[in-house]
């Protein structure tokens, strides 16, 4: 059983493991319902990551760093023909998205209380047809810039992982963080910007669902960009 209060003893996750005290029933889910769903990365990663779920599904995708999961449940309830894992090391934040499990009976969605970086490196070729990275940390200050996902390496770790055209969405209303990650983006070779007009950024795709942040931000007078990016054909 993964404890809530084990230290991270390696990789890049530098964010916080827990926060405010865990009802007792989201204690239990956690003690009981995420180790029926969680991955251990300890293990082998299975050549295809179909062989995860109860079911054959059609595609797999990744949401790092899920929150509180309203964009993951949704998007799992939407495409039950799809596999997804979500990452999420914040111990109550996995609590929140364990409650939706159990009151959908959600049983496309496995979970990972860990480092994405290491999920990374776990995940076979050509794993995910999608990766998302909705409203991450912008760690603001210059010298804390490294430990921002967006990086060189996690773009080439990315690239391994995801199907041809598969694609890396990134919401965000920071906007010193937007303009991190297109420099990023823009030097590697293994991904394209697929906007072509000012609305394909400014506005969310079809069928987003809106975060409890993203509604906050918007409160606050901040407005997300939402940059999407298809692996190319060279790369795939």
């Amino acid at each position: 059983m993964l404890s809530p209060d084990r230290e991270h003893g390696q990789g890049s996750f530098f964010g916080r493991r827990k926060g405010h005290k865990l009802r007792n029933h989201q204690a239990d889910l956690i003690a009981h319902l995420l180790p029926r769903l969680v991955l251990d990365i300890g293990q082998p990663s299975p050549s295809d990551l179909g062989a995860l779920f109860d079911r054959p599904v059609t595609a797999k995708r990744l949401e790092i760093g899920f929150g509180g999961g309203e964009h993951l449940i949704a998007e799992a309830l939407a495409y039950p023909d799809v596999g997804f894992i979500g990452c999420e090391p914040y111990v109550n934040g996995m609590a929140k998205i364990l409650t939706q499990v159990e009151e959908h009976n959600i049983s496309n969605l496995r979970l990972f209380a860990g480092d994405a970086a290491e999920l990374l490196a776990w995940a076979p070729p050509a794993s995910f047809a999608r990766i998302d990275l909705i409203h991450p940390d912008p760690w603001p200050k210059r010298r804390h810039w490294k430990r921002r996902f967006v990086q060189d390496a996690t773009i080439a770790a990315m690239s391994r992982i995801l199907t041809t055209s598969g694609e890396f969405r990134f919401v965000c209303d920071i906007d010193d963080y937007c303009a991190w990650t297109l420099a990023h983006m823009a030097r590697s070779k293994d991904f394209a910007w697929t906007a072509e007009r000012a609305d394909d950024w400014r506005m969310p795709w079809a069928g987003y669902t809106m975060t409890r942040y993203g509604r906050k931000a918007e409160r606050e007078g901040r407005r997300a960009a939402y940059l999407t990016f298809r692996l190319t054909e060279k790369a795939a």
